[in-house]
C-alpha cells in the first residue's frame, strides 16, 4: 500500500470534522484582490448550500467589488479562539473559490436568503431588501484543512480529503534560505 493510499484511508474519517467546523462557524474570512492586485481581507456571515458558501454583502465593502470584478477569493473557516487550548493549533479550512453573483430573481437566491435568515436572524431580510446588497455564491475549487500540528490535508471542491500534506517542521530548505 502506498503512503498516499494509507494516508487517505486514515484521513477519510476526518471529513465529518470539516462539516462540524463549518456548521459551528457563523462567518468566513475572505481574502480578495482589487484591480491593481492589492489584497483585502474581510469577513462575512455565511451559509452553505449545495457545497458553496453563500454571503450577502454590500457594495459599500471593497471585498464585494473585488468578488464581483475578479471572481477569485480565498475563504477561511476557522475555529473560535475561545474553543482552543493552543492558539497555534486552531482547526481551519481554507478554500480557493470562484465568486458567482446570484440573480435575485432566482429560486437559489430565495433559498439562500431564507437559510441566512434562519442562521443569522431577521436582519438578513432587511439587508436583502437594500439595493446595495447582493448575494454571492463562493464555489469551492480546492483547498486545505488543518486540525492540529502535523495534521494538514489537501481538500477537494466537495470538501472530501484528498491527501495528507507532509513537510519538515522547523526546517528551511537550503534553496529557500539562499
Amino acid at each position: 500500500m502506498t503512503d498516499i493510499v494509507a494516508a487517505q484511508k486514515k484521513v477519510k474519517p476526518k471529513a465529518p470534522k470539516i462539516e462540524e467546523l463549518i456548521g459551528e462557524a457563523k462567518s468566513v474570512i475572505l481574502a480578495t484582490l482589487n484591480e491593481d492586485g492589492t489584497p483585502a481581507s474581510s469577513y462575512a456571515p455565511f451559509v452553505q448550500i449545495d457545497g458553496g458558501f453563500q454571503v450577502l454583502v454590500s457594495f459599500m465593502a471593497r471585498h464585494t467589488r473585488n468578488l464581483r470584478d475578479r471572481k477569485r477569493v480565498s475563504v477561511m473557516v476557522i475555529q473560535d479562539e475561545s474553543a482552543v487550548k493552543q492558539i497555534y493549533a486552531r482547526d481551519r479550512l481554507t478554500m480557493d473559490c470562484e465568486a458567482v453573483v446570484v440573480d435575485e430573481k432566482s429560486e437559489f437566491y430565495e433559498r439562500a436568503v431564507n437559510a441566512l435568515e434562519a442562521k443569522h436572524g431577521n436582519i438578513v431580510k432587511m439587508l436583502a431588501d437594500l439595493k446595495d446588497f447582493i448575494l454571492i455564491d463562493l464555489q469551492p475549487i480546492s483547498g486545505s484543512y488543518v486540525n492540529g500540528f502535523g495534521s494538514a490535508y489537501s481538500v477537494n471542491a466537495d470538501l472530501t480529503v484528498n491527501e495528507h500534506k507532509k513537510g519538515a517542521h522547523g526546517q528551511v530548505e537550503a534553496e529557500e534560505a539562499k
